[in-house]
């Protein structure tokens, strides 16, 4: 009889023993889902903020395309009219790394339902004169109609100006900007533009 009740209170044991074993287990696993949910909220709130903006970012966009279009222009004018080949190698990487930033930014203002400014050619200067290091339309006249080592100096000279202007512009939208890809472009801009004028100041003292 003692045997008896011994193996029964053992039993008794047991079937406590694994059920508070089950009972933890699944409180464990439900902890382990509410982390889950709060770090891919929390995913999902960080996915959203990086691609959020504001209207600094509209305002770079905006701003930026017609300067990089500006500088463009004045980059192709080097190919037949520069007498450097230093000259033209720096107005063709000028070109080709501002012209696919506009078709970039221009995305943007698409994908924002915000305007997209008109692209070249036929840009009016005169209507971007007051923006930084941007040329107005004499400005342009005279480059156009320079060659050799007057159009070099002359160019190298603008397009410094023209750099410096783009730095100010990228450096108010690191500042005030919101959107990721754009504050990432104009950190970009930052670096090769500052470079680009060190290099073009060495140039000059060369023309």
């Amino acid at each position: 009889m003692t045997s008896t009740r011994s193996l029964v209170r053992r039993a008794a044991l047991v079937t406590t023993a694994v059920t508070a074993a089950l009972a933890l287990a699944a409180c464990g696993s439900d902890s382990g889902s509410g982390a889950d949910t709060r770090t891919s909220s929390s995913a999902a709130s960080a996915e959203r903020t990086a691609g959020a903006h504001n209207d600094a970012d509209v305002s770079f966009a905006q701003g930026m395309i017609p300067h990089h279009q500006q500088a463009v222009l004045m980059a192709r004018t080097a190919a037949t009219r520069a007498s450097f080949v230093e000259v033209k190698d720096l107005a063709a990487r000028i070109e080709k790394a501002q012209d696919p930033e506009i078709e970039t930014m221009s995305g943007w203002l698409e994908s924002w339902g915000a305007k997209v400014p008109s692209a070249m050619p036929g840009m009016d200067h005169s209507g971007h004169a007051g923006m930084p290091g941007m040329m107005d339309g004499q400005d342009m006249d005279k480059l156009a109609k320079a060659s050799g080592a007057d159009f070099d100096r002359m160019f190298l000279t603008m397009m410094a100006e023209h750099h410096e202007g783009a730095v100010e512009m990228a450096t108010t939208e690191k500042a005030n900007g919101r959107y990721g890809p754009a504050r990432k472009t104009a950190d970009d801009i930052i670096t090769a533009q500052n470079a680009e004028i060190e290099e073009m100041n060495e140039l000059l003292g060369k023309s």
